[in-house]
């Protein structure tokens, strides 16, 4: 029964720990408070465990063994700190002493089985010790801690306890840590004593690796409850009862010590007055209990079920993945089943993470403390092959070197390196840093292949007589069955993949169901992430703009266009146009002036998420303009694009990232970027998945977002950092509503829609050969060839596939557009279809393995839709209108609302719909009545008076009708100064923007010009 006081919980949680926890209970009096030790336990452990050791330091010590012990076990907690000696021991007068035995990966050795449970884990409650702290009067303050727990008399964990029902919550346990407690007391010293303290009550724990007083950062250790913060009710016990039932119970405590806890160290230069300076931080890791909860139901589930499983581990960002992945890595490297056989023979970590090899690498050394353990395969694919024929323990990769693994042996193979690769009888787990769809796609099934070669090999030889195609060579049938039987699950490996923000195709292809009987197997949901504060609410502070347009049509005659691809068109003239690009900068620059410099004392920064490389190269530009123009200092930027960008405004104009950041190399961006020299980072589709940046503290989006992409960008901004209390987005491109739409899924629950019947493929099969673009026999003709050969095709070889293929093209491109596009539309879907059911239903079909060869390849080769070229503006239209306006400022809050579930590949195809020709004036007509809402008379009327000035001007008006239109333009443009500075006085910011904002100048003179020349030679004066 859950008691009223605080000294009742204190004690349960002993009588817990004591009666089914595997501890003992120990009184306050044998805590030596001078050496922080509970002296009796550790000597008893070391006569116990290692007696011949200690009676050679009695022999050498004469009487004076346990003083000398103590004394060298106190310097080495000093210098190198309790979890170190407790894996590894501690040196005294030449002899290495063990101080713990933790539990070995296989029950063969009873021996090593015998010491472990030989350790000594103990409780004891009211600990009291003097402080370095005075109370009023300067004497020094005695202080009592709650729990203390010790592992061979060295205390490892603290725990201040409190009980609502007497008015004190764990809120006050943490301040308690913060105000009474001192770090320079030797209990509480960074490394060298207790390893974490807890602040418990009956509903929430939180914890913390390092007090620092008012400074300490206190985790939650919480379960979760409702996908949110906090813990479930439990009849008749308290919400925190699993912190001692479970995490502190002896084999949890020891397994933690053993393979979780692990101090992280991050350098990061500085400048300083004297040059460049290194600054070290430490962080004492201990795992969150999501982190412990996931590790251990994944160990377990694979020791039980061994290897063939798909599980998704869905955590949200700011999990800690990184750890997750470290720790998960380490365990299944040594997992072994119930008869001691090893369950994986190499684990495989697939990442892009350059910082995960390195996390990968430190962590798992201070586990093992050997190198050889993980390798990096970071030269070429010869290295990885070498790497999986050798049985490293574990294996970091990216998934593109498997496809080329085949011809990585051939080339060692040349060098004179017999190399052998057998898979036969050989397990692997394949642990997946972030699942999305390249995980699930040809080179997915390039790694399954290689990693279960022999027993695919083995499966081809008992179904080759399936194989009823007479015109297939054996070696054809063999290699259709080699790619058939790799696209499936394979019965040597387990795959292991973590993502924030699943696909449909993501939950399909990982499938191991979890507690609720679905994927994922394990899950974090950005809720509770968010409501623990391990991660900013990033929609918290959202703010849209919206931009209000007109456009008018310049040409006389009414041409037909095609509407999508023109609507497209006039789009990206708005976005690109400098009138646009230049007021979105101006409230940029201000906002962050006036709301973020000051942010996170002083050090926020910002990205500005542009839609395409050249939208990059132009706000990199007006910014950069905008800031020397006003003399603006303290807001440096940095662009990243990639490869070179021409700009069409600008004739020979060729931009690259190295470029416009001063010689920068690419790879040091995001290292220059954390300084403090560079405030904003504006970007095209770079560094908006996997940047780690916890002081971006605002988002500037001029990007149409929409689903994971969504969610992937606006949450660069969610990672914590001491001083961020908030973040801000500014959104010029996208809706509320579609924010919402896209974050919800992710939110809490991650619901899928219907599964794809898997007899719609044969359908989808049926409807292609009815077109009679192709035929069966094509198919055939054209998988003798390419299934042909073992190694790469000759040149004999791609003259006659490719002709088989030409013959369809031309059929295709004979029929009306409309039907074109239907065609495409459904081979594509065939291909897509085939490519995710077949990872999911063991078809084991050699025709529909062949269907998709052939349509893979066809698709490749069928012209792009239209004539292939891109539908462009030149002269057509002009902006009439423009005003930028807030329209919406709050949070979008994510807790109401439906969700729409995930949705798989289409199942039919119904090809793309032919886009209707418009009359221009038709087209500008409908955006300026969707866009062009709000204007003032005054928004275009100072243009007006300018204009009708010109009309009014007889020397305008005779170089109109006495020139041709290049030669009035460049007249016109030098009497341009003269014309608004007679109307100076009309609208005194528009006419500063035209002579000093160049590009502006340049569209104003460029529209004027042509509207003045056509109406003055029509004769059309007002």
């Amino acid at each position: 029964m859950a008691g009223h006081t605080e000294t009742d919980f204190e004690k349960a949680i002993e009588y817990g720990l004591t009666s089914q926890g595997g501890y003992a209970r120990r009184s306050p009096a044998a805590f030596d408070e001078v050496l922080c030790l509970f002296p009796a336990d550790v000597i008893g452990f070391l006569q116990d465990t290692q007696p011949q050791k200690w009676d050679q330091l009695e022999a050498l010590l004469k009487g004076q063994a346990e003083d000398q012990v103590l004394s060298d076990l106190a310097k080495e907690l000093t210098t190198k700190g309790t979890l170190h000696v407790l894996r590894h021991g501690f040196r005294c007068y030449g002899k290495t002493l063990r101080l713990a035995y933790f539990q070995p990966n296989t029950g063969m050795n009873p021996e090593t089985t015998a010491l472990y449970a030989k350790n000594r884990l103990t409780i004891t409650r009211q600990v009291a010790f003097t402080s370095v702290k005075k109370v009023p009067g300067g004497k020094a303050k005695r202080c009592i801690l709650d729990v203390t727990l010790a592992v061979n008399g060295l205390p490892v964990a603290t725990a201040e306890l409190k009980n609502p029902l007497t008015g004190q919550r764990a809120v006050d346990a943490k301040k308690q840590y913060e105000r009474d407690r001192d770090e320079r007391d030797l209990i509480f010293k960074f490394k060298e004593r207790a390893l974490v303290h807890f602040a418990v009550d009956p509903d929430e724990v939180w914890m913390t690796t390092r007090l620092k007083g008012g400074e300490t950062f206190f985790l939650p250790f919480n379960k979760g409850h409702n996908r949110g913060a906090g813990n479930p009710p439990v009849e008749g016990n308290w919400k925190t009862a699993y912190l001692w039932d479970e995490v502190l119970a002896r084999d949890s405590l020891l397994d933690i010590l053993q393979r979780f806890m692990h101090l992280e160290v991050k350098e990061k230069k500085v400048a300083t007055d004297r040059g460049p300076k290194t600054v070290r931080k430490e962080t004492m890791i201990f795992p969150r209990y999501h982190q412990l909860d996931a590790v251990r139901k994944l160990v377990a589930h694979a020791k039980e079920h061994g290897a063939g499983r798909s599980y998704l581990v869905q955590h949200s960002a700011g999990s800690g993945k990184s750890n997750s992945i470290a720790w998960l890595a380490h365990r299944l490297a040594g997992l072994h089943d119930a008869v001691d056989a090893k369950i994986f023979h190499s684990v495989i970590v697939v990442t892009d993470r350059l910082v995960l090899d390195q996390q990968l690498q430190n962590t798992i050394y201070q586990f093992e403390h050997k190198t050889g353990v993980v390798e990096k395969i970071d030269e070429n694919t010869q290295q990885l092959a070498r790497a999986i024929s050798n049985g490293v323990p574990i294996i970091i990769s990216t998934i593109q070197k498997f496809p080329f693994i085949a011809q990585a042996l051939r080339t060692l193979e040349d060098k004179g390196e017999d190399l052998t690769l057998t898979t036969a009888g050989k397990r692997y787990a394949v642990i997946v840093d972030e699942a999305h769809s390249s995980q699930t796609g040809e080179t997915a099934s390039a790694l399954r292949g290689m990693l279960n070669k022999d027993g695919i090999e083995a499966a081809i030889a008992a179904q080759l007589s399936d194989v009823e195609d007479e015109n297939l060579t054996e070696e054809a049938k063999r290699a259709i069955l080699r790619d058939t039987l790799r696209r499936g699950k394979q019965p040597n490996l387990s795959f292991f993949a973590f993502t924030a923000t699943p696909k449909f195709k993501t939950k399909a292809m990982f499938d191991e169901p979890g507690l609720d009987g679905q994927s994922p197997f394990h899950e974090y949901t950005m809720k509770q992430a968010i409501e623990e504060s391990f991660i900013m609410d990033v929609l918290k502070h959202y703010t849209t703009y919206k931009r209000f347009f007109g456009l008018v049509k310049q040409i006389e005659n009414d041409p037909q266009v095609p509407k999508r691809a023109a609507a497209k068109a006039l789009t990206q003239f708005l976005t690109l146009h400098p009138h646009n690009i230049d007021q979105v900068v101006t409230i940029i620059v201000e906002h962050f002036r006036s709301n973020v410099m000051h942010e996170i004392g002083g050090r926020a920064k910002a990205m500005v998420v542009t839609g395409s490389r050249l939208e990059a190269v132009r706000y990199k530009l007006a910014f950069d303009r905008y800031l020397e123009e006003r003399g603006y200092k303290g807001i440096k930027s940095l662009v990243a694009f990639s490869g070179t960008v021409e700009d069409p405004s600008i004739p020979e104009s060729a931009y690259t990232e190295v470029g416009m950041n001063n010689g920068l190399a690419e790879a040091e961006l995001p290292e220059i970027f954390d300084s403090d020299e560079y405030r904003v980072l504006l970007v095209a589709d770079k560094y908006q998945t996997g940047f780690d940046q916890p002081l971006l503290q605002t988002m500037y989006v001029v990007k149409r977002l929409a689903g994971v992409q969504a969610v992937q960008t606006l949450s660069r901004l969610n990672r914590m950092a001491q001083g961020k209390s908030r973040t801000f987005v500014l959104d010029f491109a996208n809706e509320e509503e579609d924010i919402f739409k896209a974050f919800k899924p992710y939110y809490e629950d991650t619901p899928t829609g219907e599964n794809v019947d898997p007899q719609r493929l044969n359908e989808l099969q049926h409807r292609l050969l009815e077109w009679a673009i192709f035929t069966s026999e094509d198919v055939s003709a054209f998988s003798v060839v390419w299934y042909g050969k073992k190694k790469d095709h000759t040149a004999s070889d791609h003259r006659i596939m490719n002709a088989v293929l030409d013959r369809a093209v031309d059929a295709f491109q004979d029929r009306e557009e409309e039907e074109r596009e239907e065609f495409r539309g459904q081979i594509t879907a065939f291909r897509n279809l085939y490519a995710f059911l077949s990872q999911i239903i063991p078809y084991q079909d050699s025709e529909l393995e062949q269907f998709y060869t052939f349509c893979r390849n066809l698709i490749s080769k069928l012209p792009p839709p239209g004539d292939g070229s891109c539908f462009t503006l030149d002269d057509e239209v002009a902006l009439k209108y423009f005003r930028i306006q807030q329209v919406t400022q709050g949070s979008i809050d994510l807790n109401g609302g439906e969700t729409d579930p995930l949705k798989g590949p289409t199942d039919v195809g119904s090809g793309g719909r032919k886009d209707e020709e418009v009359g221009l004036r038709d087209l500008v007509e409908r955006l300026n009545e969707r866009f062009g809402t709000s204007f003032a008379r005054a928004d275009q009327l100072f243009f007006e008076q300018v204009r009708e000035s010109a009309e009014s001007d007889d020397r305008i008006v005779e170089a109109a009708l006495a020139n041709k239109y290049d030669n009035f333009s460049s007249y016109l443009e030098r009497v341009l100064d003269e014309l608004f500075i007679n109307r100076m006085d009309g609208n005194e910011e528009v006419f500063s923007k035209v002579m000093s904002d160049q590009p502006f100048r340049v569209a104003v003179h460029k529209g004027l010009a042509r509207e003045l020349y056509e109406r003055i030679r029509a004769g059309r004066r007002h």
